[in-house]
């Protein structure tokens, strides 16, 4: 199995999925993973398997053909719900990818009422589509590092391998719309301003960590 390094640099936004299902014990893997991340950030995601109702018919015709599983991204509503959901979502996103599998963040297309309605008192702000990809995606666009980066005096290497794995992650529109400064030990990463400036926030932490080492810094 590919590491989480390996994943995120294999992982590219699948919007075509095969009629493949998705084997039960891989399944269980994912629901093991989501309860660790329910759990550590009081969340509330969820897998939806089998079930094609998460997104209207013309959106199903032209942009998700063939999604029948996804997460559902919910939690209670509170002011760090968006980034707490990111985070969470950039580590499944990943741990599919090692179990190979295919996914693609949804911010804003899906059957919003549907889902919230399912959801009761928690909040969702987005699914998740994952399944076996008709391929494996295309690299996005991508932004270089001094376009979003700086370091207060010489840049360490683990800085470098953050930003370049930040820059991996998914965001809205893949605007890349974040920038992050470094001092010594110290990172701050901010987002402009957005519907998905939160989520996108998360995102962009995630594989900060992931590329840098936790050990290295500490976030400001």
């Amino acid at each position: 199995m590919m590491t989480m390094k390996e994943a995120m640099a294999a992982r590219h936004t699948v919007r075509k999925y095969t009629d493949r299902p998705i084997p039960g014990k891989i399944i269980s893997l994912l629901n093991e993973r989501i309860a660790e991340n329910n759990k550590k950030y009081q969340l509330a995601v969820k897998l939806n398997t089998n079930d094609s109702s998460a997104f209207p018919a013309v959106i199903k015709l032209v942009l998700a053909k063939g999604v029948k599983n996804y997460f559902i991204l919910a939690g209670p509503d509170e002011p760090e719900l968006d980034e707490k959901l990111g985070y969470s979502g950039g580590d499944l996103m990943l741990y599919a990818q090692t179990l190979g599998l295919n996914t693609w963040w949804v911010g804003g297309t899906f059957r919003r009422n549907k889902l919230n309605a399912a959801a009761g008192n928690d909040k969702v702000i987005g699914v998740i589509a994952v399944g076996y990809g008709v391929n494996q995606g295309e690299p996005h666009k991508s932004k270089a590092p001094k376009d979003v980066a700086v370091y207060e005096g010489r840049m360490p290497e683990w800085f470098a391998a953050g930003v370049d794995a930040a820059l991996l992650a998914p965001t809205a529109l893949n605007k890349q719309a974040f920038s992050i400064q470094g001092t010594r030990n110290k990172v701050k990463i901010t987002c402009e301003n957005g519907a998905f400036s939160g989520a996108d926030l998360g995102l962009v932490k995630y594989h900060f960590e992931l590329g840098a080492g936790k050990e290295n810094f500490q976030w400001e």
